[in-house]
């Protein structure tokens, strides 16, 4: 047997303004193999494409000058641009420009975050879908040569006798010989499916009547009863007087073609992992079957359903297994489904997709013949059963359990959205009752939001009472070991409960507005515990504080850092404020005037948790930022495989190209310290060094001017 040969190098092409991107795509691409060109804006990208001519083009849509749309149609009118595979990239993920991209000649279309591990294999993918289009094409080619030649594949007829004379060409295609059929446009007619023949009447009449040419696609029902979609083009040849003499033309078989086209759309709205129906065709299949409830007077149910602690099979048994699962728990939701219900069917009428897939671990399915509560119950619990049982993945045998959450309609919602939101809060609350099991949202998801409303009295209490803490993680200069600042991080010792986690306290801090005053109290606290620091005479470190959205845009920001400064003594340059990447490009405009009057002032400034963001970091460049976070994310991967640090390698290069320091973040091993000092990054902060501390702690630190070192073997941490 023949040994598979190595994957072919392709030339791709990314056309970004983005100096970022362009380098996290080289890099991701890079490492599959691809050779990457790189263009920054419309106009030179055209250029970059006469000249090089590259297999795929990578585009960005919102770019100064001539936008990815337009870049995306000039591609197409050019020589060698008409079949291109082109992969739109954009942070807009409504439905206008999505359409528009495909309108425009887009073969496939990204939002930003995106995930740069699968990058090199869904541009493979769609380089071996588009192989089909250029054999086509090749073959068209030859055909047109043929038929300027010999004139093959063309066709015409005779409007006095009737005569429809066809070449070789015509009647293969048609599945037939030149002797078996008749040459009258009757017969062409009959072999015309039933639901297409009215246009090629109608068309043909327009000529013979209107001296109309036309360009129709129409399918054709061949002898064996297969079935062919064809293109037809024909022009009318006037006598000297002017009178439609005769109607020549070409035809073609474009099945293949419209087979691949409809594989896109198929692909634009499934799930690429599992085939599952996705989020967007889930929500337009919901909301119709919303509408025929409303109008039939009958309930339906929507259940989402996330697996739990499936992040435990990713760490154990790695993505491989984990990706595996995904798809066999998308297989038994599928047959466990009953029949009669269904997500996001292209067409209610034909059988489709029992199962959506929403992102991760996250599944949904629609009921649309409930009536009574316990029909979307019983559903439930067949899945949870099904899922009891375990999964053989390769070597392995895994066990997972899930949490359902049920919204019906109407009594939980009348739109696909609020369903949706009440189910995945259900859900939540499942999860909160001990996981493997399901609920519904009603009544009893008050008590939720009960606690959310105890928890916003308890925070007024504890800003009132002083029950917040601040806990300080040191951040170390590698190159000689020293603590060089610390990030301040809030903590809530309740009276009753102890220590209390940001993560349960913070978000409804945001929601009820609690978070701009523990926001200054945190500022205050953190720049009065440094300058207490510096006025002991111990080392002159820099403090780091995290700026939550609505803290960094109240109006009177300037007013409170400058008495948290004043107050405090501490110098400017010593505090730091961590933004982070959603909060920059909200409103780019409007936070840059405020980062420069920050920085004015004489405080640095760093984004935090960098990569995770959204939106399109084609922006970056122009905030006046001092630090790179790199996310803990990113950090823990790195050491994964070759090809896992490649993200965080270009972080950090293109951080040094914009002048900015880098701070790697959740550095939990000797090994990611390692590697993050060989590429260059000078700053870490992590449980390899420290876990946060208190103040008293952090102070002891300082006084025993404790430094950290990385052993030469690379195999512990040296604590002076």
């Amino acid at each position: 047997m023949a040994r598979d040969s190595p994957p072919q190098a392709y030339a791709a092409l990314v056309i970004d303004d983005d100096p970022s991107i362009r380098l996290m795509v080289r890099a991701a691409l890079e490492q599959q193999g691809f050779a990457v060109g790189e263009a920054e804006d419309g106009a030179t990208g055209l250029e970059a494409f006469d000249r090089a001519r590259p297999d795929i083009v990578l585009l960005d849509v919102v770019m100064p000058g001539l936008d990815g749309f337009g870049v995306c149609t000039a591609l197409r009118s050019r020589p060698g641009g008409e079949r291109v595979p082109i992969l739109m990239m954009t942070g807009l993920n409504d439905s206008d420009s999505i359409n528009h991209a495909y309108q425009v000649g887009a073969t496939d279309f990204v939002t930003k975050p995106i995930t740069w591990a699968v990058l090199g294999y869904r541009l493979r993918y769609m380089l071996r879908s588009s192989q089909a289009f250029l054999d086509l094409a090749k073959s068209e080619a030859r055909l047109a040569n043929a038929q300027r030649i010999a004139h093959i594949g063309n066709w015409d007829l005779d409007f006095a006798t009737g005569t429809l004379t066809g070449s070789e060409e015509v009647y293969r295609i048609f599945g037939c010989t030149r002797g078996d059929f008749p040459n009258t446009v009757s017969a062409f007619l009959g072999i015309v499916h039933p639901d297409d023949r009215q246009l090629v009447e109608e068309s043909t009449y327009a000529a013979l009547h209107r001296g109309e040419g036309y360009n129709i696609d129409f399918c054709v029902v061949l002898p064996d009863g297969s079935q062919r979609i064809l293109n037809s083009q024909a022009e009318v040849v006037r006598g000297a007087s002017g009178k439609p003499m005769q109607l020549v033309g070409t035809i073609q078989n474009i099945t293949d073609r419209k087979a691949a086209e409809e594989r896109i759309s198929y692909l634009a709205q499934h799930d690429n992992l599992t085939g599952l129906a996705n989020r967007q065709m889930f929500r337009d299949q919901a909301q119709h079957s919303i509408a025929q409830a409303e109008r039939l007077g009958c309930p339906l149910a929507i259940l989402i359903l996330d697996l739990d602690r499936f992040k435990n099979v990713n760490d154990t048994f790695g993505h491989n297994i984990g990706d595996a699962l995904l798809k066999e728990v998308a297989n038994r939701l599928t047959h466990c489904v009953r029949k009669s219900d269904y997500i996001a069917r292209a067409d209610p009428g034909r059988p489709g997709d029992t199962v959506a897939r929403l992102g991760g671990d996250e599944f949904t399915v629609l009921l649309t013949s409930v009536r009574h509560a316990e029909d979307s119950a019983r559903m439930a619990q067949r899945a949870l059963e099904v899922l009891a049982m375990p999964f053989l993945l390769g070597e392995h045998e895994v066990f997972i359990t899930a949490s359902i959450g049920i919204a019906v309609f109407p009594p939980d919602g009348g739109d696909a959205d609020s369903l949706l939101m009440h189910a995945d809060s259900a859900m939540y609350y499942a999860k909160q009752q001990g996981r493997n099991n399901y609920q519904f949202f009603a009544a009893s998801m008050n008590e939720v939001v009960s606690h959310k409303l105890a928890v916003e009295s308890g925070l007024r209490k504890a800003l009132r009472d002083e029950q917040f803490v601040l806990y300080y993680q040191p951040q170390i200069d590698i190159s000689n070991g020293k603590i060089v600042g610390a990030e301040a991080l809030i903590r809530w010792q309740h009276p009753e409960r102890g220590m209390v986690s940001p993560a349960e306290f913070i978000p409804v801090a945001e929601e009820c507005g609690l978070i701009v005053p523990i926001g200054e109290w945190v500022l205050r606290t953190a720049c009065a515990q440094a300058s207490a620091w510096h006025k002991a005479g111990l080392a002159k470190i820099g403090i780091s504080v995290n700026m939550a959205s609505p803290s960094f845009q109240q109006a009177n920001l300037m007013q409170v850092l400058a008495e948290a400064l004043e107050a405090s003594g501490l110098e400017p340059a010593c505090l730091e404020l961590e933004v982070t990447e959603s909060m920059l490009m909200r409103d780019p405009a409007a936070i840059v005037e405020t980062l420069k009057r920050v920085k004015a002032k004489g405080i640095k400034l760093s984004i935090d948790d960098f990569g995770t963001g959204y939106s399109s970091l084609s922006y970056l460049r122009h905030f006046p930022l001092d630090t790179l976070k790199i996310d803990r994310s990113f950090v823990s991967d790195i050491c994964r495989g070759p090809d896992d640090g490649a993200i965080t390698m270009a972080i950090i290069a293109m951080a040094k190209s914009l002048k900015l320091g880098v701070i790697a973040e959740g550095v939990e091993t000797e090994t990611q310290a390692v590697y993050l000092r060989e590429q260059g990054c000078r700053y870490m902060q992590g449980y390899l060094f420290s876990r946060p501390v208190t103040a008293d702690a952090m102070t002891l630190l300082l006084q025993q001017r404790v430094t950290y070192s990385l052993k030469d073997n690379h195999r512990g941490l040296a604590v002076a």
